[in-house]
């Protein structure tokens, strides 16, 4: 399988889950062995972040990356849909530090990328390769990840939020699921007796309805939303999953299990994952 990269140049506009700041967004096509890079076209010089679990900074509510003081905020819808369709560089220019949420899924930039297309590159892709059985587990949430050795790749997810509106559910992605369908779509998620703290920590400034589902336990989700499949918070989970697994550099060959999967739990595993995996 050889590297690819966008045909053309791909924009968004929106604002930031968290900040709430306007971001204009801008996807470049990138040369073989790019990788995915994101510059702050706001600063001088426009200093790169490289898409790299070694730059996750201070995960709360989302994945945020630095490199040299520059601060990425929330790009792992971007990351997933970019990870899951195939593109392996990709130059991202923003003019703030987070990235927009659009409708809080990431099925805006898996549509953008599929009508764009992809262009095939010279150099062969390069794959992370599980060796052996890995698991991370963190005893104060009671989350868990196992990445063990497998025929292509895999990922499964539970989630178990003690909630009676969302009960426990399961996802899962392998080679064979259509990513734009069963996965993108999928909305970012929160509880309704969450809101005053997460605000009062500055986060979500830009959450509404219209980027975010919101369950107000036990009576169910606010404004009654039509969810796109029945176990929709974990396949956004699962979305989670992916794009933080993306900032190994490279696509694994292996099957991830998680069990109550978070931001920092992901990466905390991913980098524990990449340290032991020699």
């Amino acid at each position: 399988m050889k590297q690819h990269t966008l045909r053309t140049v791909l924009s968004f506009s929106g604002k930031g889950l968290h900040t709430g700041r306007p971001v204009s967004m801008q996807l470049h096509p990138a040369p073989e062995g790019h990788g995915i890079v994101f510059r702050r076209s706001d600063l001088e010089g426009e200093p790169p972040v490289p898409a790299l679990v070694r730059n996750v900074h201070k995960c709360r509510r989302s994945t945020a990356l630095m490199a040299d003081g520059v601060r990425i905020m929330t790009p792992e819808h971007l990351l997933s849909a970019l990870s899951c369709l195939g593109v392996d560089n990709v130059l991202v220019r923003l003019d703030s530090e987070e990235v927009p949420i659009l409708d809080g899924s990431a099925r805006p930039y898996a549509d953008a990328i599929k009508a764009a297309g992809l262009l095939e590159q010279d150099t062969p892709r390069k794959y992370i390769e599980v060796k052996r059985p890995f698991v991370f587990e963190d005893p104060r949430s009671g989350s868990r990840i196992a990445i063990d050795p497998y025929d292509g790749f895999a990922a499964e997810v539970t989630i178990d939020f003690k909630s009676k509106v969302i009960g426990v559910q399961e996802a899962r992605y392998d080679d064979s699921t259509d990513y734009s369908l069963e996965i993108a779509p999928c909305r970012t998620f929160c509880f309704r007796r969450e809101i005053f703290m997460l605000r009062l920590f500055g986060l979500i400034k830009g959450g509404s309805l219209d980027n975010a589902l919101v369950v107000d336990e036990p009576r169910g989700y606010v404004g009654d939303p039509v969810l796109t499949w029945p176990n929709e918070p974990a396949r956004h989970k699962l979305l989670d999953l992916l794009g933080d697994f993306s900032l190994a550099g490279a696509p694994l060959r292996g099957k991830i299990t998680a069990y109550k999967p978070g931001h920092r739990i992901n990466t905390l595993a991913l980098r524990q994952f990449l340290e032991t995996n020699i």
